[in-house]
């Protein structure tokens, strides 16, 4: 080959590997890299960024890992927080002035997650969250049921309703009020029995025909069991982890089936509620009646009133 037609050859060639390197993402990513590299020097230099990064870990929070309590069995975790010091430090820059109020920080992940230890109930969410969870279970009551859900919509809160399958089945409108609504939908059983009580393949079915009634009438696949009345044994939160479901119990109850005032109930809960707590109710008139009050009480304690999912997610409430 003449020197004339590997000149020809070889000038798309370079060109065409050229053109690959500019257009790598990893060339991309150096040249960005290589651009900020001037203005981070910089920026180390300055005082300023010298601060932030000397106070960084005054405002730092170390993750909590997910455990079991002798007590009340399974304590999600909770991330932690690092500041992210150079955007904290753009942040700040244009002042020149360390401000704490505009630290920018990162969630840190904990070691242990929930799905880490072996099944057990979930009481409440971790201590250090400041959520509140509002657990409806319904087998009955549809008569305060639309009301309580209009005082819900009114102020914004999503709660965690348990719904019985049959009960389900046989109100399917009110079920897809309820999903509609955007509350998060549980499993309470088909039939509304002791479960500590009955075998494991009649859990299986229980759990299943509830988990099948729920979705034929709102779509929804239900993450969370809850036992009736707090009834279970160990099999039972086996059975019903194998079926993707973690068991749900309760940390202050209304104890709204004995027909207390609004007056004793509110009390009753707004003296025991926490961060973290789970409050188990149902659709009677002294809930009804009470849950605006409960509502605004709770939210006045600086807790955010959010679904179970929430409530045991990792995810820090950031303010």
């Amino acid at each position: 080959m003449n020197e004339k037609w590997r000149r020809f050859i070889a000038v798309p060639a370079i060109a065409a590997v050229s053109y690959a390197l500019v257009q790598s993402p990893f060339v991309e990513q150096y040249i960005t890299e290589i651009k900020d590299r001037p203005m981070e020097a910089a920026s180390q230099k300055d005082p300023l960024f010298a601060e932030i990064n000397s106070k960084a870990k005054e405002y730092e929070q170390a993750p909590t890992d997910a455990r079991i309590d002798p007590v009340w069995k399974t304590i999600p975790g909770h991330n932690g927080l690092k500041v992210d010091i150079e955007a904290s430090y753009k942040k700040m820059k244009p002042d020149g002035l360390f401000d704490e109020k505009k630290l920018i920080y990162k969630q840190v992940s904990p070691k242990v997650h929930i799905k880490d230890l072996k099944p057990a109930p979930i009481y409440k969410a971790n201590p250090e969250k400041p959520a509140v969870s509002f657990l409806i279970n319904v087998a009955w009551g549809n008569e305060y049921l639309q009301e309580m859900l209009e005082t819900l919509k009114k102020h914004e809160v999503k709660a965690t309703f348990f719904l019985e399958g049959r009960w389900a089945k046989n109100n399917p409108v009110l079920a897809e009020m309820i999903a509609e609504g955007g509350h998060e939908i549980g499993n309470h059983s088909y039939s509304h029995p002791l479960m500590e009580n009955i075998s494991a393949g009649k859990t299986r079915e229980e759990i299943i025909k509830t988990n099948e009634a729920i979705e034929a009438v709102t779509g929804v696949k239900c993450k969370w069991f809850a036992p009736p009345s707090g009834s279970f044994r160990d099999e039972t939160v086996d059975i019903a982890h194998s079926l993707n479901l973690g068991t749900i119990l309760w940390s202050v109850d209304t104890i709204d089936w004995q027909k207390p005032t609004p007056e004793v109930l509110t009390k009753r809960v707004l003296d025991k509620v926490h961060p973290g707590a789970f409050v188990l109710m149902h659709p009677t008139e002294s809930t009804s009646r009470s849950l605006e009050i409960l509502i605004t009480n709770i939210k006045k304690k600086n807790l955010h009133i959010v679904t179970v999912s929430e409530a045991v997610s990792e995810e820090r409430i950031m303010h």
